[in-house]
């Protein structure tokens, strides 16, 4: 029978034990300090929300969980492609690189508004708000990863008489891995916000939705119910992409 190394069952129990100190305190202590229920609803009345309203909790998670992941593949898809376009181009690169980036300063919160009364309320501008926060990790890392690969690398390439398509497929690309991966990681939490955000102004359906009525209407446990389904589906797109990275990337051998 196989046994689990320590170091492995260490980095699996501490972060566990961690989480049960914080939960501990979060259930007796608060109480014991006297903070309401109305603002600070105990893990067990939240953990009992979850059981009681599943079905609705999981119908509001729905939208999100569309406009989330279709935002993740537009905007990622989208930055990859512009990488490799500012790549193989300098003129392109030099012109509109740097106009992207003045872009990527407008506060996310600020941007949201205009798309919703550009697109209106339906599901198209929350798809375009996870896109936009997922685009600009992935595009920059990407003209990172697209740029490393060496002088000698790229000299070989020359001798070889390779293409510049050839060098696209055949070096630049797979260079680029590594970065595209790490850009993946953060846009599938940050997609989940994007989708959130985009709720926020202008939604009566999705997590999003139902974090602002739970807060008018001083419903702490829909709140943090919704919160913690909203962070559990960060968690499940982060595990996703890593798991994808582990067996292209990481694969022994």
């Amino acid at each position: 029978m196989k046994t689990v190394p320590a170091p492995r069952l260490r980095a699996v129990l501490s972060p566990l034990l961690g989480a049960l100190s914080i939960l501990l305190v979060w259930q007796f202590l608060m109480p014991a300090l006297g903070v309401p229920a109305y603002i600070l609803p105990t893990p067990l009345a939240v953990a009992q929300k979850f059981a009681d309203e599943w079905r609705f909790l999981l119908e509001n998670a729905l939208p999100t969980i569309v406009e989330s992941l279709a935002g993740f593949f537009l905007g990622n898809g989208v930055a990859v492609l512009l990488a490799v376009v500012f790549v193989m181009s300098r003129t392109l690169r030099e012109a509109y690189f740097p106009v992207v980036l003045v872009f990527n300063t407008i506060p996310i919160l600020a941007l949201a508004p205009i798309i919703i009364l550009i697109f209106g309320l339906g599901m198209l501008p929350k798809v375009i708000i996870a896109a936009v926060i997922c685009f600009f990790p992935t595009l920059v890392n990407m003209v990172r990863g697209l740029n490393m690969a060496s002088s000698n690398e790229m000299e070989l390439m020359h001798v070889l008489s390779a293409s510049r398509r050839e060098v696209l497929v055949h070096l630049r690309l797979p260079r680029s891995v590594p970065l595209l991966f790490a850009s993946l990681r953060i846009a599938a939490t940050s997609s989940v916000i994007g989708a959130i955000v985009g709720e926020w102004i202008g939604a009566n359906q999705g997590l999003g939705a139902l974090i602002i009525q739970s807060t008018f209407n001083y419903q702490s446990d829909r709140l943090f119910a919704a919160v913690l389904l909203a962070s559990a589906l960060g968690l499940l797109y982060y595990a996703i992409v890593a798991a994808v990275e582990h067996r292209l990337v990481r694969r022994p051998g």
